[in-house]
């Protein structure tokens, strides 16, 4: 199957090189996690390479997802929005089941042949909008497999039962009917400050099976570290600027076709911006490397 980069810094290596196209993700994680920044950056990547993207909001307002998004440093999705190639779904405050059993398929068949990339946040509510368990199967497997006809989908799940407990209603439909599976643990009332993620389950492909550290980081949405790396001790500030300076210099020629004039901006202010943030235990060689990976320009 073909891979596509998933916009998330240290996931491509630990899912054997990327998402699997047209497959379903679900990202599971409590409040604070980092579930939309993981969403949206997604997409993000999608749309620098030129595909569209699509955002399916169950929850809050379109508006507020933009204001939100330009404060964690994506400060241009307005021109995408503008120029047509990112649209949002406003389904909050609809009956959610009628918008999937009406509204869905004439959606879809708009959409046909553009090869998106989609985000459904949260999936929650449309469990919530039938009661009968069959038919929230009925209606998530729906929505997913239509959705699935015009690219590949990431929804979001909240975690509401006790953390790590991932055997409740709100969760187990969609993880069956789910390709990939990504836990993101946070525990915000016993140590905000550490984050991890698991890969519960990634179809047709190797992955890790242990937990990462990550964190939020403005202008670069989460960053993943292998756990062999991980240090319990915060590192010394860097000149980031500098280290991608000289790992430019390392590209292969075979894959500097790939570093084109807008490449290059967006992979410049991301380490900008990292540089201004504390990146805490996180190792700056391995992020520069991982960065380098996301916009295939060295195949580590």
């Amino acid at each position: 199957m073909k891979k596509i980069k998933s916009g998330v810094y240290g996931l491509n290596r630990l899912m054997d090189g990327g998402i699997n196209q047209n497959t379903i993700t679900a990202v599971i994680g409590s409040s604070g996690a980092g579930k939309t920044t993981f969403a949206t950056y997604f997409l993000k990547r999608g749309l620098e390479q030129g595909e569209d993207a699509i955002f399916i909001t169950l929850d809050e307002e379109p508006k507020q997802i933009i204001k939100e998004v330009i404060q964690m440093g994506w400060d241009n999705i307005e021109d995408y929005i503008d120029d047509g190639a990112m649209v949002f779904v406003d389904a909050g405050g609809k009956q959610f089941s009628d918008f999937i059993k009406n509204e869905l398929s004439g959606f879809v068949e708009d959409w046909k042949g553009y090869n998106a990339r989609i985000v459904i946040d949260p999936l929650t509510p449309v469990l919530w909008s039938v009661t009968h368990r069959y038919e929230q199967r009925d209606i998530v497997s729906f929505l997913l497999r239509e959705t699935r006809k015009i690219g590949t989908v990431i929804c979001t799940l909240e975690e509401h039962s006790v953390m790590g407990d991932l055997s409740g209603q709100d969760l187990i439909i969609p993880m069956y009917l789910a390709d990939n599976v990504v836990h993101l643990r946070y525990k915000s009332h016993e140590s905000p400050e550490h984050r991890d993620m698991k890969i519960i389950k990634c179809r047709s492909s190797r992955h890790s099976s242990f937990w990462h550290p990550y964190k939020i980081v403005k202008g670069s949405g989460l960053i993943i570290q292998e756990a062999s790396l991980a240090e319990d001790t915060p590192r010394q500030v860097v000149d980031l600027s500098a280290k991608l300076e000289k790992a430019l210099t390392l590209i292969p020629a075979s894959k500097k076709k790939n570093l084109s004039p807008s490449i290059l901006r967006s992979i410049t202010r991301t380490v900008d911006m990292l540089s201004m943030e504390d990146i805490g235990v996180l190792d700056p060689d391995y992020i520069i490397m991982q960065i380098l990976v996301e916009y295939d320009l060295i195949d580590k």
